[in-house]
């Protein structure tokens, strides 16, 4: 099998993880329908070769699980803890950390997700922090983006503890994932994203930004143009149809905030689905960086990188 194709497989056989469910307030309403065994029934046919990854704690890697990132003390739901999961080198030093978010079509989906793919990285000498955030049944936008900045103050706070190298931060999703990983990195040090989840003498700043097929318009004319059902992910998570809320829209846009002073961000796209950058794209967000892309192609043999299209995954 060549090594891209290899690449591929790897990647959308981590994303397949395993899901396992935080204690919470009862009566939050969930979302399910984004799982392992359905998406793993979806694609066996066209990639036999494909298998949900395990979650495997490597030799060297020490794994600290459900770590309370932030709470929220009154709810509709009662007391609200949002966790995260670390996973770093068990030698002792100050290692670079990364951020994982993952997808689900910002009401799905949950941070095992990202568990098998981050407990490699750590093997490879990073802290990883899979990340939980309110999805948009319990909260929609911004509240998913005012989770995440507290993750990462905390992240930063507790430096010393899990051995982060608090200069050396990094964020990355898959799908909507994807998304929020653009916003959060895109608006480093824009006030009206922060929200007040604890540790407000820490920065939120990331130093670059992984974007494996997030949406980064959602202004884009394929965006606006799309059909899309009345409980459809995104609107249900914006809040509303472009014609309600055009103000949301643009600032949820991930493009609207990239500048010549934005951190580095890589793309990774999947050959299988409507990705939200395509070649033809990059001017416009290259006209807002101040600077051009570098574009290096995979092969597109293989199953998909992420388990659902863009705007539901």
């Amino acid at each position: 099998m060549p090594k891209t194709t290899s690449l591929l497989l790897l990647t959308s056989i981590v994303l397949l993880a395993g899901v396992q469910l935080m204690a919470q307030p009862a009566g939050i309403p969930r979302d399910t329908t984004y799982n392992v065994a359905r998406v793993h029934r979806q694609i066996q046919r066209d990639f036999p070769y494909a298998f949900p990854a395990k979650d495997s704690v490597p030799a060297g890697v020490v794994a600290e699980r459900d770590l309370v990132y932030a709470t929220m003390p009154s709810t509709r739901w009662g007391k609200r803890e949002l966790h995260a999961d670390v996973f770093r080198p068990a030698k002792a030093g100050k290692y670079p950390a990364l951020i994982m978010v993952h997808g689900g079509g910002w009401r799905s989906g949950n941070k095992s997700m990202q568990v098998p793919m981050a407990e490699m990285i750590a093997q490879r000498g990073f802290v990883t922090v899979a990340v939980e955030y309110q999805l948009s049944l319990e909260a929609p936008y911004p509240a998913a983006v005012y989770n995440i900045k507290a993750a990462i103050r905390w992240m930063r706070a507790n430096a010393d503890a899990y051995g982060i190298d608090p200069n050396r931060i990094a964020i990355s999703g898959c799908s909507a994932g994807g998304h929020l990983a653009a916003l959060v990195g895109l608006t480093n040090g824009v006030a009206r994203f922060e929200g007040d989840l604890g540790n407000p003498g820490f920065s939120s700043a990331v130093q670059a930004i992984l974007n494996i097929d997030g949406v980064v318009d959602f202004l884009a004319p394929s965006s606006l143009n799309k059909e899309r059902a009345p409980d459809s992910a995104d609107l249900a998570w914006l809040g509303g149809s472009f014609a309600q809320k055009p103000e949301i829209w643009q600032e949820a846009s991930p493009i609207f905030w990239a500048n010549e002073r934005s951190v580095p961000m890589l793309f990774l796209n999947s050959g299988f689905s409507p990705v939200p950058f395509r070649p033809g794209r990059t001017h416009r967000y290259t006209q807002r960086m101040g600077r051009l892309p570098r574009s290096v192609p995979l092969q597109r043999e293989g199953p998909p990188i992420l388990a659902l299209p863009p705007l539901g995954g």
